[in-house]
């Protein structure tokens, strides 16, 4: 999870320091074990691509499970923190980057994956629209539900959002989807997406239900010179 110049201070030093430990206990522990099953269902629709920047990868969780399936991964995020705490578990290469303005050359990488990240950037379009600019064959995007049923119980409960959650812009199907092909302008894509099952009550695994906890989609290109004839 990252940020551009203008959220990275939400990102700060006392979120960097306990951030990962989410991914190592109890709900968090679950929720990543679903969103991995997830990813890894998503990678099978690019079984050629060997390389991938993760925009806005924070503490490098999931840019260091990418390297472990195979990838030859680069991280970038825009909090110095975060990428700190990314440097100390090491496992890959990390830039300070912002999501609004790529430093790399068009198709640079095969694949560009934004998971929770588009959540907190004050131009989603346009952070899908660098990320289509650098990417040759897709995207793969994971972001916060805004149809989860979870979500929906936790409203009706009238429990608010706790700390960087609380400053997310959660996403549908729909309000997805239309973002990614407003940001293809007239580029060819395929959109393929699933949700997970409720942490914790089933094994892992996706489904096609839109109100899973978290949204995942995957974004085939057409190459550029077939997408511009």
């Amino acid at each position: 999870m990252g940020a551009d110049h203008t959220t990275s201070s939400v990102f700060d030093e006392s979120v960097a320091r306990d951030y990962e430990a989410w991914y190592e206990q109890g709900f968090g522990r679950r929720a990543v074990r679903q969103e991995e099953a997830l990813l890894h269902q998503q990678l099978q629709r690019f079984p050629g691509a060997s390389s991938l920047l993760e925009v806005g990868c924070g503490t490098g969780h999931f840019t260091r499970w990418f390297a472990k399936q195979g990838l030859h991964v680069t991280g970038l995020d825009a909090s110095p923190a975060m990428l700190e705490q990314a440097h100390l578990r090491n496992g890959t290469n990390y830039l300070p980057g912002d999501a609004l303005a790529l430093p790399f050359e068009n198709q640079r990488f095969d694949l560009v994956a934004l998971i929770t990240t588009l959540e907190f950037v004050p131009d989603p379009v346009q952070a899908l629209r660098e990320a289509l600019r650098v990417a040759r064959q897709g995207l793969l995007l994971g972001v916060l539900n805004r149809h989860s049923l979870l979500e929906s119980v936790r409203l009706l409960r009238r429990q608010r959002p706790e700390g960087i959650v609380a400053q997310a812009h959660r996403f549908s199907v729909t309000d997805l989807t239309q973002r990614v092909r407003q940001a293809a302008g007239t580029r060819s894509v395929i959109i393929t997406w699933r949700t997970t099952v409720f942490p914790g009550r089933f094994p892992p695994g996706t489904t096609r239900l839109p109100w899973g906890e978290y949204l995942g989609m995957s974004v085939e290109l057409e190459p550029m010179e077939r997408s511009k004839s």
